[in-house]
């Protein structure tokens, strides 16, 4: 019999709907696999079994009474430990937050999900206060990748990613500042979208600005549209919140994509990307030319913006901490206590000039994309590289910027962006396809990435035993 944990949420919800499975032994399943598989992982800072038990018994009583709640009643699901979520303590992987609390308001997302009847497995691993591309921090300790435990899932969303991939529940809520779903959704063969900014409403407000997202982590594309559904409605407490989309996630999408014009950037003009990894995303972009799209090799044609990158993301770092005594700043992430000294240092007219930065590249994108639909590029230049590092092995600067070229610029842009498998390398670890839109353009993103995955299955993390 299969494990239901290795059921995806389509798989159990289908299951559920035909009795042979119910949202009880779905959670003690997944409850099992993290038992079983986490004391390797370390992808959950928090697991409240006897919490989850009881919204799986709820749930599974409401079908029973054909009471359902929503599409995603009984479908387990793990919350990143930057969201807020009621009754458990957001920690943000900081030795300087306080567990007492009290915690007792869901950020939006979880609060969507918690009116649909999902079922909380617990809170998944982050960098202190998300801050980095990889998984560690000084209360958690070091986050590891299911396909090969001694390298990095990436971060910040790297225990959402290392869960979904690992089934250790189907359905993850990640963030993103600077490519922090995509960046492990690469590293671990797993899907991901980071939305058009404000697609789904974001509250309490990033200290990093309108560069954070929220995003569903999941196995599928048909998964991440279920979640999307179910996460993207309006939230009073998000000023920059955009109105309800007026698609449905999960209904929409061609069965191919004849006519879409798309541009395939193997670098964006300025980033080093290893052999296997360009020749793995090459094949995929030739994979959406059979699909019937007209794909043409073009770059955007803007500079890495790193530095201005750097400016927006170091400053946010430092207004994270700002009110941190000397004695909780020396208990930081050393790395983490670095950004924050440096990004204390730029001045008013600094920060203006890279927004400015910003301004310009999202004009120069809204103009790439009246040209083309989409943009293809690799998720990640590289494979993942030894956990518990920041940078891989002779990095030429000391940061996870260095090594992340294809995710911030579309931060900066605000666009919907999603990470796809594509392949692996030769010693068998995942490849990530980017997928770029215009603004707003998140159905067409999903639309694209439904087709590839039709067209290209991908293989999924299995362990025996």
């Amino acid at each position: 019999m299969t494990d239901a944990a290795d059921l995806t949420a389509t798989e159990l919800i289908d299951a559920y709907e035909a009795g042979t499975l119910s949202p009880v032994e779905a959670a003690e399943a997944v409850l099992a696999r993290i038992g079983r598989d986490d004391p390797k992982l370390n992808a959950f800072c928090l697991v409240d079994g006897e919490t989850t038990l009881d919204m799986a018994r709820a749930a599974t009583d409401r079908r029973r009474r054909g009471a359902m709640l929503g599409p995603l009643d009984g479908v387990p699901v793990s919350i990143k430990d930057i969201l807020l979520t009621r009754g458990w303590p957001t920690l943000r992987g900081s030795a300087t937050a306080d567990p007492s609390g009290p915690w007792d308001e869901d950020s939006p997302a979880v609060a969507r999900l918690r009116e649909q009847g999902a079922v909380f497995v617990g809170k998944t691993t982050t960098p202190e206060f998300a801050w980095k591309g990889v998984t560690d921090n000084p209360v958690d300790g070091v986050t590891r990748n299911p396909w090969d435990p001694s390298r990095t899932p990436g971060g910040s969303s790297g225990g959402a990613a290392a869960a979904v991939a690992a089934g250790m529940a189907p359905l993850a809520l990640g963030t993103d500042g600077g490519g922090s779903v995509r960046i492990p959704a690469a590293f671990t063969g797993t899907f991901t979208i980071k939305p058009t900014y404000g697609r789904i409403p974001h509250y309490p407000a990033s200290a990093f600005g309108t560069l954070a997202h929220t995003g569903p982590m999941t196995n599928t594309v048909a998964d991440a549209a279920l979640l999307l559904d179910a996460v993207c409605g309006a939230d009073g407490r998000d000023w920059s919140a955009l109105p309800p989309p007026d698609v449905v996630f999960s209904e929409a999408g061609p069965d191919d994509l004849t006519g879409l014009r798309v541009a395939f950037s193997p670098d964006l003009g300025f980033a080093e990307v290893d052999p296997e990894i360009a020749a793995s995303v090459a094949a995929a972009a030739e994979a959406f030319t059979e699909l019937g799209a007209k794909v043409e090799q073009a770059d955007p044609g803007f500079a890495d913006p790193v530095e201005e990158f750097e400016v927006l993301w170091f400053a946010g770092a430092a207004k994270v901490v700002e009110n941190l005594s000397p004695d909780a700043r020396a208990r930081l992430d050393p790395g983490l206590r670095e950004i924050c000294e440096q990004g204390a240092r730029y001045s008013a007219v600094e920060y203006l000039t890279a927004t400015a930065r910003r301004m310009d590249l999202g004009r120069l994108m809204g103009l790439f994309h009246e040209r083309y639909d989409l943009l293809l590029t690799p998720t990640m230049p590289i494979a993942a590289f030894e956990a518990g590092a920041e940078v891989p092995p002779g990095s030429a600067t000391r940061r996870w910027t260095s090594w992340t070229p294809f995710t911030y610029p579309f931060n900066m842009t605000q666009q919907p962006a999603a990470s796809l498998p594509c392949g692996f390398t030769s010693g068998g670890l995942p490849i990530g396809l980017q997928v770029v839109g215009a603004r707003h353009a998140d159905a067409l993103v999903m639309a694209a990435c439904a087709a590839y995955e039709r067209a290209r299955p991908w293989k999924r993390f299995t362990r025996a035993g």
